[in-house]
């Protein structure tokens, strides 16, 4: 499109951070402008075009797997090189909608987003939207016509990240019932990305025996019992666009560090995997003190009042599916927790 030089020069030099000023955070599960249920409050005078960059219409619903206490903690990819996409396009808001924004930055005298990185005063958004001065221009706001402005969206905490830059057209139409046929449209793949980034999964303690206090030489088992973890599911739509995806994670083992090198771990690896009925290793029962527990931990040296920091991480499988049939697996996750081990030394009473 045509710009004066100093009309990009200006455009240009706004930052998100000095647009996220101006915007006002619908929260995750709003919806897009003129959504039915889920409209943010304002967004029909025209707030939407100042909106952060990073705040996706994807709505996020959570399965009640998981645990039976909250959820609370965030999966880490076990793949350090894999990288949810940085930004996507996303429908904004309706021909109305844009009207009446454009109107309210004439009146405010604010900036509005064009893309995850430009951002334009009314002049412009009139010349490109209303008036259509621009060989890709609309006339009039495109009003009377079924379909939406469309517009970049940044993944939260990547607005500096140099992918984002791909994203880089102005705002755009789509007809009703149709994704632009752009490498970063919005995919089913793209929406299981996103809910991975929602999973959260439970911040529990491993059973131990003996519970309090561990003795050197002599093993502790460790286990999980049947039901205590459950797949989590979460379920990202894309409104508008008929788009959907749901990531499940499904806890597959559990990895030991006893905190220490004096100690040794069953199996040797330290990974207990999870029995098919879903529990974790084999609870203790009277008269395994001497055996060798499947899924536990020896500490060779005593803690000496400072306790060991035993380690304890879930490896979740992540898989998923969506619209069309469309199915995937992304990276494992894993999530660690922590729990003090106090190990006392084998006491003897001389007779």
């Amino acid at each position: 499109m045509s710009l004066t030089a100093a009309a990009v020069v200006a455009a240009a030099l706004i930052t998100p951070s000095t647009a996220f000023a101006y915007g006002e955070d619908q929260g995750e599960a709003a919806g897009p402008p003129g959504g039915s249920g889920t409209e943010a409050a304002g967004s029909a005078s025209g707030k939407d075009l100042m909106a952060s960059v990073s705040q996706s219409r994807i709505t996020i619903k959570h399965s009640d797997g998981g645990t039976a206490q909250a959820s609370t903690g965030e999966l880490a990819s076990v793949d350090p090189n894999w990288e949810p996409p940085a930004c996507w396009y996303e429908p904004v808001m309706t021909p109305e909608q844009l009207k009446a924004g454009v109107e309210r930055l004439k009146k405010t005298g604010g900036l509005g987003a064009v893309n995850a990185h430009l951002f334009w005063n009314s002049d412009l958004f009139v010349d490109q939207y209303e008036k259509a001065k621009a060989e890709d221009g609309y006339k009039n706001y495109n009003l009377g016509k079924d379909g939406m402005f469309w517009r970049s969206v940044v993944r939260p905490g990547h607005e500096e990240d140099i992918r984002a830059w791909d994203c880089d057209r102005v705002m755009f139409w789509q007809n009703a019932g149709t994704i632009p046929d752009d490498p970063n449209a919005p995919t089913p793949d793209v929406l299981a990305a996103y809910a991975y980034d929602k999973i959260r999964v439970p911040d529990t303690e491993i059973e131990l025996k003996p519970a309090a206090r561990s003795t050197v030489n002599l093993p502790t088992w460790v286990w999980l019992d049947k039901g205590t973890f459950k797949e989590v599911t979460v379920r990202a739509e894309l409104p508008n666009t008929g788009l959907w995806a749901e990531t499940t994670a499904k806890p597959v083992a559990l990895h030991l560090d006893p905190g220490t090198d004096d100690a040794e771990t069953y199996p040797a690896s330290g990974d207990c995997t999870i029995n098919d009925d879903g529990s974790i290793g084999t609870p203790y029962t009277k008269g395994d003190a001497d055996k060798t527990p499947p899924c536990g931990i020896r500490y060779l040296r005593a803690s000496e009042g400072k306790p060991y920091q035993l380690k304890a991480s879930i490896t979740w499988q992540i898989s998923w599916e969506g619209t069309d049939g469309a199915t995937g697996d992304l990276p494992h996750g894993t999530f660690e927790t922590t729990q003090d081990m106090n190990v006392q030394e084998i006491q003897s009473v001389n007779r």
